[in-house]
């Protein structure tokens, strides 16, 4: 998953995710399938989807809901869900890149590795994070990947 937004902290409550269908052809969370009935969100998770469905409760606190209104709406219902903290975005390239275009993501952490994947989305084509007031802000490489920070000035 490509995650844009804040770290991977205890400050970090409410998320905002996308659905793929798996090989039965149900609907699922990404993370249904890795992490079984307990995912690691263990906060509400408000789900981009063009598919209405009633909101799905696991095991440990996180509760899917089923936002078919738009990205907007979306932030909405995690904003005020998030009482205040921060919230994280999760999903495809593709909602990464609206979000981002909207200016709408505060900060983005972006870990580069060195590997060749073919062809794909590719995240910033087109976009001129400059001109939409994104800075880098933090660069660290390890030995397996290059991490950078862009954060949106005020």
């Amino acid at each position: 998953m490509i995650c844009a937004g804040v770290r991977h902290h205890e400050h970090t409550t409410r998320w905002l995710c996308r659905f793929t269908i798996d090989w039965e052809g149900t609907r699922k969370p990404l993370c249904s399938r890795r992490w079984g009935v307990n995912p690691p969100y263990h906060a509400p998770v408000f789900v981009l989807t063009h598919y209405p469905r009633a909101s799905m409760t696991m095991e440990g606190g996180t509760t899917f809901h089923f936002v078919t209104d738009g990205m907007h709406a979306a932030l909405k219902r995690a904003t005020e869900a998030a009482h205040g903290k921060d919230i994280r975005l999760a999903g495809g390239v593709a909602t990464i890149r609206q979000y981002l275009q909207a200016g709408l993501i505060d900060q983005m952490h972006l870990a580069i590795a060195p590997i060749m994947l073919g062809s794909g989305e590719s995240l910033l084509s087109g976009i001129d994070t400059l001109k939409l007031g994104y800075v880098l802000t933090e660069h660290v490489q390890t030995a397996k990947a290059t991490h950078i920070v862009l954060t949106k000035r005020k």
